[in-house]
This record gives C-alpha cells, structure tokens and sequence, in this order.
C-alpha cells in the first residue's frame, strides 16, 4: 500500500514539475532566470520519475538507491542554482560580481563534496554511510531555507508582492526537506509515511512558482544579504565542521587507542572543545573573520548604514563620558584595542582629555608643532607605518616624541570642527589586518567629524556651566553690595546727626542697636558668599514682628514711617531675613519718594487665604509705563547711586515664596505697593503631619 501511495506520490510531482517546466520554456522565454527555474523544473521532473518508479519496484533496487542519491542531489543543487541566480550571485559583470561568483563557487565545492561522498558510500561502514547521507541533506535544507530567505527580505517592499509564492514554493519544498531529515537523524531511521507524502508535497508548491513567474517580468536583485547574519552564519558553519573533523578524530582515537580509547577520547574532545571557545571569543579571531568577510562578499567593506547607527547610538549613551565613547565608538570602525585623545585647550596646547582602555597620556602637544599644523592643513588621518617608511608622503614632518613611548600606535585621527583642527585621537594596531583604503579613511574622517562636535558641545555645555556659576555668584554679589549700600546709608545718617545727638541717651541706645544690626547683617552677608553656605530653609515667621523691625530701622529717616496692624498673629512660611530686606526696600523707596512733610504708612491685614502688606506713601509716584517698563527692570535706576537691582529681587522673593507684588501709583499722588503671601496656618501643618 505505501509503494502504491509513495509511487503516485512521486509521479505527481514529476508530472506538476514536467507542467511548470514547458510552461516556462513556451510562454515566458523572454523572463530573466527562466532557464535556470526551468533547469531545477527538469532536474525534478527526473528526480521524481526515478523515485516512482524505483517505489513502482520497475527498476533494480540496487541501481535506483545510487541513483537516487544522485538525481537528489542534482535536484537540490538546481533549485540551489536558482535562488543564486534570482539573488544576482550569477551576474557575469556589474558591481562586486567576482565576489558573488566566488561565493557561488563555494557552494558549488561543497556540492562537489557531497557528490564524492555519495559515491564513496558503498566502501564506507554503515553508520557512517547513514551520517553523511543525512547530515550532507539537513545541510542542504538549511542552506536552500537561508537563500530563500534572504530573496524575501532584501527584495523592496514594492516587489515582495512578485516574489512572495517563489519564495514560499521553493522554501517548502526545503522545509519539508529539513523537517523529514531532522527526524531522520533523532530516530536514526527514515519515516516511511513523510518519505511518502513528499512528492505530493512538491507538486503542491509547483502553482505557487507558476504565479511568481507569471507576475514578475524581472528578478535581478544584487546581493544583499546581511553582513551580521554572514558573520554569524560564517562563525555557526566553521564550528560545526571543526566540531565535526575533531568527533572524526576522537572516534579514530577511540578506535586506535584500545583500553586507553575512551580517555583518549574524551580527553580529545575536551580540549577542542575549550580551544573552540577560546577561538570564538578572540577579538583578533572575529576581527579578521570580518575583515575576510568584507573582502570576498562584498563591494564595500562597511555596511554603512548599520555603522553609521552604531556610531551614533554609542556617542549619545549614557555612562562614559564623550571622551571615552568617542574613542570607543572610532576604535570599532578598525577593531582598534585602546586609544587616547587629546582636545585644543586655551592654553595654545592639545592636552590629554579621554582614555579607553590604555592609561591616560601625560604628554601635551603645542598647537603650532609642525605634525598638528600638518594635519590641520590637510585634514589627513596619519598612519604611524606609513609615516615611519614613507615619511616624505606626510611631507617629512617629524613625529612627536612621545609617540615613541606607544609602540603600538597605529592611527592618529584629526577630529576638525569648522575647518579648524578641534583635537586628536591616537589609535593603537587593530586586532586584525586593515588596509587603509580610500574607505576607511573616508569613514574616519567623518567619524572624526561627528565626534568633534559632540565634543566641542560638551566643551560648550561646560564652559555654560561655569559661566552660571560665575554669573550666580555675581549676581548675588550683586545683591550683597544693594544691602551694603542701605547698611552704609543708614550708618551715614547716624553720623551725620551725630555732633547734634551725641548727649542724648536715647539716641546713644538707637546707635549702638543700628550698629550692632549693621554688624549682624554684614556677617550674613559674607556667609552668603561663602561657598560652603547652605541656603536658609524657610520657616514660620511673625508678620508683625518682620515689620516692626523693619519699620524700626528706618524709624532715623524723615518721614518716619507709621506701622498698622489690622489683625494680629498673622504667620508667613518665609527666611526671616530675606523678607524684612525686601520689605524694608519698599520702606526705603516710599520715604525717598515721599518728602519730609509727607506720609508713609505700613499696613498688615489678613485676605483670605493670604496675608497683605501694604506700603504705601505720599509721594511723587510713577507713571503706567515707567511701572510696566522700568521698575522692575535689572540694573535700572533712576538715582544717582542707586543699582536699579532692588524691587526686581523684591519680586522675584515673593514669586519664590508663592506671593505676588502688585503696585498701583500715580504720578504726584502716590504709590501703593501690595505684597500678598500665603497665610501659615498651623492647622495645616499639624494635618500634614498626620498625613
């Protein structure tokens, strides 16, 4: 029953693939890569008719099992061929078409292999006859499902509409190929029912290649296949045949070794195992399988778009610093170890800046040596090598000295920001062999390019952090000397009434506390400008009791200033100190606005959910557009020793603490300046707590 069912199996794939192939050789003649479908088509159509007939038991057993393994193989190395011809691997010219063929050839020697193995096989054991014959076919499998895979997927997206059932008729027919085999080889016997059912399965995939045919007038496609999945796919096969010459070796070993054979053997695999891993892990080992890969598959020797990822993911991720991914990110373009970098600095010297993997260089390089100004004006990377056997082609400029203490270097890259030389990064030799081509120097130098100016922005961001540091400190600066002038003014006014005062014991007790205030405050001000000061926490204050010392102080001017307190117990969240300076400032603005005879008064009120101060006055007032433009404008003042510097940090206090200054004025009647804060309230407090 089951040669009747693999008999009409078979037949039926000879039959769909005789179809397909005189459908491709009269309607589609014209269509590139017919010939070589049609070829694959015809290689079947054999295929499957010996294999009916042998199950049809029409020919010798003898004859058909050598057969087969033949007419197999020449159908898998057609479809082979095929996927090869629609990758562009058989183009007889056009870009990078000698490295297709080279690989194409290689395929062609393994094929060649597995055809001397075949007919080696009746001199061969049983067990081994059995693992080449599976193995050589899972192989195939494997190599057919990656070619198939790599058509799809660098095909454009507009024309995987043409390719998509060749892609799924030819791959079916290696995915059933590597499926049967693989249960084959866990089973060490062949299942006669997918033995069977897989010439129906081949001729079920013979439409879907029709309807490829049919849509697609062209199928060129140059190579594409993915420089990663190559080096993987590269490492992943050489181990598999070092692994399989070394099971090879220590079967002999067992074999020859008698009692000792098992050890041996053992032993054997052992080690090859660990010098495998040692192999697989070795920088040089993958740089240079790299550098071969590059060489013999491809035009170019970098996939541009992925370095060009790599390079940018590398420059802005967190960890290191510039410097060091800089380095890193030039140092993998080559496989480089180590390197070192040096940036302009102010002093007129390239000086040590980042380190990766080597210790940081002690040794600066003057700005106008002849090497940098050489390769600031050419914009040249310099090849220590070269330079050392061919110094006139770098103009025969000397080296610098302490390159002689890095025997190593290979690489000193210019890294140029504006056409101006930005600084340099020193490269140690490559892992492996790298010929500096027209390429990789183009690559470097753009490289060089991108890093300069991710450099020169942190340089940037840097010097814009020092800046507001300086500009902070001047700033509060600033501020100190705005309160040393109030505390000079109030002790020149103490003075002044001096002569006329000094036998009054109460305006002695008003010296000594002006003084000792003025004393108090001044050593307040040099903790501020201190840098080990930390900043005054806010606290719960008194209203009442901010005023009153403020109004006190400025109880010596004229006029003097009344205070009015509309409710009491009113408490702020504020620095104490800071508050009666801001509001003492508006104090002394009404009184120098107001003249003598005139009115100032100072008012507290609850408002709400907020506390009001006003200060109000008597005096000359400010017009809408000096209060809009002027007033609070920095560096802005309309007396003759003022800073202009008082009411803008007035405003910006209260905005700090949640408040708001309103100011309403008009000329020759007045100002009113409002101070409104959040009111304290101990209740909230007590629930936060709780809280």
């Amino acid at each position: 029953m089951l040669n009747t069912t693999a008999a009409f199996s078979y037949a039926s794939a000879a039959l769909a693939f005789l179809l397909l192939c005189l459908f491709l050789l009269t309607s589609w003649r014209s269509r590139q890569h017919v010939r070589v479908l049609a070829l694959a088509s015809l290689l079947s159509v054999i295929w499957g008719g010996i294999i009916a007939l042998y199950t049809a038991q029409l020919i010798p057993p003898t004859m058909a099992s050598f057969a087969i393994d033949l007419v197999e193989l020449a159908r898998n190395g057609a479809w082979t061929i095929a996927l090869l011809s629609l990758l562009g691997h058989l183009a007889p010219q056009g870009e990078g078409s000698e490295r297709r063929r080279r690989f194409a050839r290689a395929i062609g020697a393994g094929y060649a292999l597995l055809v001397a193995c075949a007919l080696l096989l009746p001199w061969l054991s049983a067990p081994l006859m059995f693992y080449l014959t599976v193995v050589g076919r899972v192989g195939l499998a494997v190599l057919g499902m990656l070619l198939v895979e790599q058509l799809y997927r660098n095909r454009p997206p507009t024309e995987r509409w043409a390719i998509k059932f060749a892609c799924l008729g030819i791959g079916g027919i290696f995915v059933y190929d590597f499926y049967m085999y693989s249960d084959t080889l866990l089973f060490r016997e062949l299942n006669v029912e997918l033995w069977s059912a897989r010439g129906l399965v081949n001729a079920l995939t013979v439409p879907l290649i029709a309807i490829s045919v049919s849509r697609s007038a062209s199928w060129a496609s140059p190579i594409a296949v993915s420089r990663r999945m190559l080096f993987h796919s590269a490492t992943l096969i050489g181990a598999a045949i070092y692994l399989l010459a070394m099971s090879f070796a220590g079967y002999y070993l067992r074999f020859v070794g008698g009692m000792w054979g098992s050890l041996m053997q053992l032993a054997f695999l052992f080690g090859a195992s660990i010098l495998l891993v040692g192999i697989l892990f070795s920088g040089s080992f993958r740089a240079s399988l790299k550098v071969f890969l590059a060489k013999h598959f491809y035009r170019y020797n970098y996939d541009y778009r992925e370095e060009w990822m790599q390079f940018t993911r590398t420059l802005s991720e967190q960890g290191q610093g510039v410097g060091e991914r800089s380095i890193g990110a030039m140092a993998s373009l080559v496989d480089s170890p180590a390197g070192a970098l040096w940036i302009r600095r102010d002093s007129g010297q390239f000086e040590p800046a980042a380190h990766w993997h080597m210790p940081l260089p002690d040794k600066a390089e003057a700005a106008d040596s002849p090497f940098l100004q050489f390769m600031e004006q050419k914009q040249w990377l310099v090849d220590l090598e070269e330079h050392r056997q061919h110094p006139e082609l770098f103009g025969s400029v000397p080296l610098p000295a302490w390159l002689d203490a890095y025997p190593r270097a290979r690489l000193v890259l210019p890294l140029m920001l504006h056409g101006r030389l930005f600084g340099f990064v020193l490269l140690l030799q490559p892992r492996g062999a790298i010929r500096l081509n027209w390429e990789v120097i183009d690559l470097l130098k753009i490289a060089g390019s991108q890093a300069a100016s991710y450099l020169a922005q942190q340089e940037a961001a840097g010097a814009l952090m020092l800046a507001r540091q300086f500009d902070s400190f001047n700033r509060m600066s600033t501020f100190v000397v705005h309160d040393l002038k109030n505390l000079v003014a109030q002790l020149s006014l103490m003075m002044a009434n001096a002569e006329k005062h000094r036998n009054n014991p109460e305006f002695q007790r008003d010296m000594q506390d002006t003084v000792a205030y003025s004393v108090q405050k001044m050593k307040l001000l040099l903790q501020k400008l201190s840098r080990s000061a930390s900043p005054q926490r806010p606290a719960p204050l008194s209203v009442e009791q901010v005023l009153t010392q403020a109004v006190a102080l400025k109880a010596a001017f004229e006029p003097k200033p009344q205070l009015e307190i509309g409710q009491s117990g009113l408490r702020v969240l504020a620095d104490g100190e800071r508050l009666e300076r801001v509001v003492g400032h508006l104090i002394q603005n009404a009184i120098e606005a107001t003249p003598k005879d005139g009115k100032v008064v100072v008012r507290a009120a609850s408002d709400g959910d907020e506390v009001l101060i006003e200060i109000s006055d008597t005096g000359q007032g400010m017009s809408e557009e000096f209060i809009r433009e002027r007033l609070f404008k920095p560096f802005d003042s309309t007396k003759s020793a003022g800073m202009g510097i008082g009411a803008f940090e007035s405003r910006e206090y209260i905005y700090e603490l949640g408040g708001r200054l309103e100011v309403s004025s008009l000329p020759l009647h007045g100002t009113t300046f409002k101070v409104r804060l959040p009111v304290y309230r101990q209740s909230a407090q007590t629930v936060e707590q709780a809280a």
